[in-house]
């Protein structure tokens, strides 16, 4: 493979995630213009299950307005009446996107992302959080993120094994129509250039500092950071 193609894939390997929240967004019709202000009544949530933290709480804490986070609350409510998704919501929003592959692992990993607080749901809260840092974060807290969907268990390390899970995942999802010429051990040579790469001490691990460190100087990766700033 070209060094081209292995950047090409370096980018799909640490933003793949904000592409894919715009399809999300999209399913979510958020992306879609003529909203009025109706939607005050939208938080008063009579039948949900879960309860939304106020909005002005919420402003505080995320990059949207208060009308956008409304104009959010509607689609997400429309698509999860309960007032939080579960996994398998998440994988029937990604197989409807990516027929032509297989989007359930990388989805489960997406949602154990968005999962803050490890109960098995993600509330509208965790949704607009996470989104907020996709969409409108600085470069370092995109990087935070992508590190700890890359950082499986949680324990504040990537390991080459991680890293190829994820990859794999993605590469599944895309389908083989996506890129036929690929074949089945290229995300395990790929996981080794990319993973040596960011490993800079070689101790068979990548800190967070060796992940952001790599990434920022990596002009594709950077400039790619800043294509979905203005989807919302």
């Amino acid at each position: 493979m070209s060094t081209m193609n292995l950047e090409g894939l370096e980018m799909i390997a640490v933003l793949v995630v904000v592409v894919v929240f715009v399809k999300v967004l999209e399913q979510f019709g958020l992306l879609e213009a003529g909203y009025d202000d109706s939607v005050e009544d939208e938080l008063e949530l009579s039948a949900v299950r879960h309860r939304p933290e106020g909005l002005e709480q919420l402003e505080a804490q995320t990059r949207f307005s208060r009308k956008e986070l409304q104009i959010l609350y509607r689609g997400f409510k429309n698509e999860c009446p309960s007032g939080v998704v579960n996994e398998e919501t998440f994988k029937d929003i990604y197989a409807q996107f990516f027929p032509q592959g297989d989007a359930s692992t990388y989805a489960h990993f997406l949602f154990n992302a968005f999962d803050n607080d490890h109960n098995g749901s993600v509330s509208f809260e965790d949704f607009v959080m996470g989104l907020s840092i996709l969409l409108r974060g600085t470069v370092q807290e995109k990087l935070i993120w992508a590190f700890n969907l890359y950082d499986i268990n949680k324990d504040g390390y990537i390991t080459k094994e991680e890293m190829l899970d994820i990859m794999k995942a993605i590469y599944d999802m895309m389908g083989k129509c996506t890129y036929p010429v690929l074949k089945e051990e290229t995300p395990r040579q790929h996981v080794e250039v990319f993973f040596q790469k960011m490993d800079k001490n070689k101790d068979g691990v990548v800190t967070i500092d060796e992940f952001i460190d790599c990434c920022q100087n990596d002009e594709n990766i950077m400039r790619s950071m800043h294509l979905f700033e203005n989807v919302l």
